[in-house]
């Protein structure tokens, strides 16, 4: 199958890209810059590198790039600076998440296609009743107020949600909900669940990013996975952790 990635130059894009590849997925690749990429990936046949900004790209180039996808997968996020919080595009998440289902719907495949959102466990997923305490409540209404990027990251999953939903003909998704990420270089055991089991903000768990790319890869390859958590929220924790 041929998948797109955005955000494959991240720390956990590219776990995700290298699993789809060892898998022999057909991948394509969207970045601002190929300086940070692997030499392998220069030379590997099945991947496309398409050197773009993912938002200025303009509508019939994002129709032709995923014209071909039976899978898009976004590990978009804001840099850790203060331009990267701060500056613009306040709404790089949402603004590629729509931008990309637009393009989708108006090639109006045959078969749906899958759109795989990574996320957070700060957000939480409305669909179902997942409560928090008031504590946390008051953390994350400050976030909503001074990290943009906490914002971009619910209206991105909200768009999903509310926008394309449950019963789309074109679209499924997923958006996975990652704890506290740290690097590892191998993939360990880790556990899936419909909602956090543990406080985001208070008592936060440890995932690899090497195990989110596997997981999400894991969604778009692996149909009867698919057919479980589709239209979901999934929280992923590593279990050593």
């Amino acid at each position: 199958m041929t998948v797109l990635v955005v955000g494959a130059s991240g720390a956990t894009g590219s776990k995700l890209v290298e699993h789809l590849l060892n898998e022999k997925h057909k991948v394509k690749v969207i970045v601002r810059s190929q300086d940070k990429l692997p030499e392998s990936w220069k030379i590997n046949k099945n991947l496309q590198i398409i050197t773009a900004s993912v938002l200025d790209l303009s509508d019939a180039e994002m129709r032709a790039i995923v014209s071909d996808c039976h899978a898009v997968a976004s590990c978009l996020g804001h840099n850790l600076t203060f331009k990267g919080i701060y500056g613009k595009p306040r709404r790089l998440v949402t603004d590629a998440t729509r931008r990309l289902c637009n393009a989708v719907k108006s090639n109006n495949p045959q078969n749906p296609t899958k759109f795989v959102l990574m996320n957070t466990t700060g957000n939480r997923n409305r669909d179902l009743n997942e409560p928090i305490s008031f504590a946390q409540k008051c953390v994350i209404g400050l976030l909503r107020l001074l990290l943009p990027p906490h914002v971009d990251n619910e209206k991105a999953a909200d768009y999903l949600r509310t926008q394309i939903g449950q019963n789309n003909n074109v679209i499924e998704w997923a958006a996975v909900r990652p704890d506290g990420l740290i690097n590892e270089e191998e993939v360990t055991d880790y556990e899936i669940h419909p909602s956090p089991t543990r406080s985001a903000i208070f008592n936060a768990g440890k995932v690899s990013r090497i195990n989110v790319g596997h997981f999400m890869a894991s969604l778009i390859y692996d149909n009867d996975l698919w057919a479980k958590w589709k239209g979901q929220m999934p929280v992923i924790y590593s279990t050593s952790h």
